[in-house]
């Protein structure tokens, strides 16, 4: 008998040896079959829960494949500065925040987008400090590349116009008087973060589990976590204590190998709810930022070409780590957005594979988003996974042309290309820069339409997926993704009871409407940890 059975949906099962059924039934966690509701109906006995949908539509749990989950929680609890469209908003939502906290405490995170103001600008700690005399300020932009401090936030850090640059970051500086405007990119922003007290466990605590909270919402079982070692001990005693809901993959940083190697881990190492995915690192920065390296030049600013990681210097001690982290059995995925530090990836990855010994690396690209023709293809031959998120293509495509131009826009987010040369798409949201949102993932793949309605044919219309395509890259690529297509992924037997219950049928409905849809049910390890 089933411990829980889901009658009468219409379940795209992500399986192409049975892609439609109507129910599904579940026993100790795991779906024992899959099928009609006639015949699954059989199946319950007196203790046997029955979940009737009406006819709703049933997806495989949604895997997100680059998350910072814990950032992304905390970011929940902390100033909201996404949705501030100009200057003004922006500086009263933080005077606001300031009046809040005790004299001393922080104003962190906040996901600012400067591409949003009327005029677009980039901020400046003159914006704020008449507001914030007393308390220290680091919020970033949405893309984590940069940050904006106050005057105070800068003197704790010791930034002043004398202040070294570290490699592989930037201070902007006031052209006049040299002094910092509070714009810290990359390894500069460093100087600040240094500064500011490490989280509490509590605290640490209520933001796993208001992500948890979050990406059950939003029907997402599993994540791919980036963020680092942040959080780790914080999962494990969830797990203990079983309230983990979240299937979590966890990534370490890069310039950890040495430690790593020592311990003899091989990836994936864990458990269904708790797993080492492997090794993180930074090639480049951001788009938005103007730190993503490129072979040319920016549109907008003739002089810069992005910058290299500080996690890419001295050089070629990135070659180093991932040869090394390769021949020892474990995958890396490396963060790469510019076309050069792209090919620079490729060019390790394809150094990797002709000295180590053959086997399913799994090599990684993170975001991957603009790209040389040629090296495409190399992501195809090289069998290299394209960890990918659409939203950004609709968000980033309303003013990525005036910052690299027409020609290179071209094969900028190419999940088209990428598909056509036998690339798996692995597909996330990159949140907290990006809302952990599958349905609106699913919808920036297939539309391309971007959020200023400006491209209502699509962003670089040829570069759409297909509805099919983009469901695989959140559900059973995701799973690949993570060495874990045989036990999720799809709506298979002997595979985890993972679902998402939606309320719209995304195969019923026209492309620009499934962005409205909403989740109705999320089941994770066959228990419902959402309903609406």
């Amino acid at each position: 008998m089933a411990d829980k059975i889901l009658i009468k949906g219409k379940i795209w099962t992500v399986n192409p040896r049975q892609p439609w059924a109507e129910a599904v039934a579940v026993r100790d966690h795991k779906i024992i079959a899959v099928g009609s509701t006639k015949d699954i109906q059989k199946m319950a006995g007196g203790k046997t829960e029955v979940i009737d949908v009406k006819g709703a539509f049933v997806l495989p749990g949604f895997i997100d494949s680059h998350v910072h989950f814990t950032n992304g929680g905390t970011s929940l609890m902390n100033i909201q500065l996404r949705e501030a469209r100009s200057k003004e908003e922006f500086i009263r939502r933080i005077a606001e925040k300031a009046k809040s906290l005790p004299r001393g405490e922080w104003i962190l995170n906040g996901d600012w987008d400067q591409t949003q103001f009327e005029p677009v600008e980039l901020p400046n700690k003159e914006w704020i400090d008449a507001v914030t005399p007393e308390t220290p300020v680091c919020v970033n932009r949405l893309d984590g590349h940069m940050i904006l401090a106050n005057s105070l936030a800068l003197k704790l850090g010791g930034v002043t116009k004398n202040t070294p640059v570290p490699p592989g970051g930037e201070i902007v500086k006031d052209p006049a008087t040299g002094e910092p405007t509070g714009i810290l990119k990359d390894a500069a922003m460093d100087l600040i973060y240094s500064r500011i007290p490490e989280p509490t466990a509590a605290q640490n605590l209520r933001a796993a589990e208001a992500a948890m909270k979050y990406a059950a919402e939003k029907g997402v079982t599993s994540v791919h976590d980036v963020s680092g070692e942040t959080g780790f001990d914080i999962y494990q005693d969830l797990l203990k204590n079983h309230k983990l809901i979240t299937r979590i993959l966890f990534y370490i940083p890069i310039t950890s190998v040495d430690l790593v190697l020592r311990m003899k881990f091989k990836t994936p190492f864990g458990n269904e709810f708790l797993e080492f995915g492997g090794l993180k690192g930074f090639a480049d920065g951001s788009l938005g930022s103007a730190t993503a390296y490129f072979f040319e030049p920016y549109a907008d600013d003739p002089k810069m070409s992005g910058l290299l990681h500080a996690e890419m210097f001295p050089g070629g001690i990135m070659e180093k780590r991932v040869l090394a982290a390769d021949k020892a059995g474990l995958q890396t995925a490396i963060h790469a957005i510019g076309d050069r530090a792209n090919s620079i990836i490729l060019d390790i990855y394809e150094k990797a594979v002709a000295q180590n010994e053959a086997r399913d690396r799994r090599f990684r690209i993170e975001h991957a988003q603009h790209l040389k023709p040629a090296d495409i293809a190399r992501f195809g031959r090289l069998n290299v996974i394209a960890s990918v998120q659409p939203y950004h293509a609709i968000d980033d495509g309303r003013w990525a042309e005036k910052k690299i131009g027409p020609e290179r826009a071209k094969t900028t987010y190419p999940f088209r290309s990428f598909l056509d040369h036998g690339v798996t798409l692995a597909c996330g949201s990159d949140w907290p820069v990006a809302p952990m949102d599958p349905i609106l993932g699913i919808y920036a793949a297939v539309t391309r339409r971007t959020l200023d309605g400006k491209n209502p044919d699509g962003w670089i219309p040829e570069q759409k997926i297909s509805l099919e395509e983009a469901i695989r890259g959140f559900t059973i690529n995701g799973a690949y993704a993570g060495f874990a297509e045989k036990i999720k992924g799809s709506i298979e037997t002997g595979k985890l009871a993972d679902l998402v219950v939606l309320d719209k049928n995304f195969f019923e409905i026209k492309p620009d409407e499934i962005q409205n849809a909403k989740v109705i049910l999320t089941v994770m390890n066959g228990e419902i940890v959402f309903r609406r």
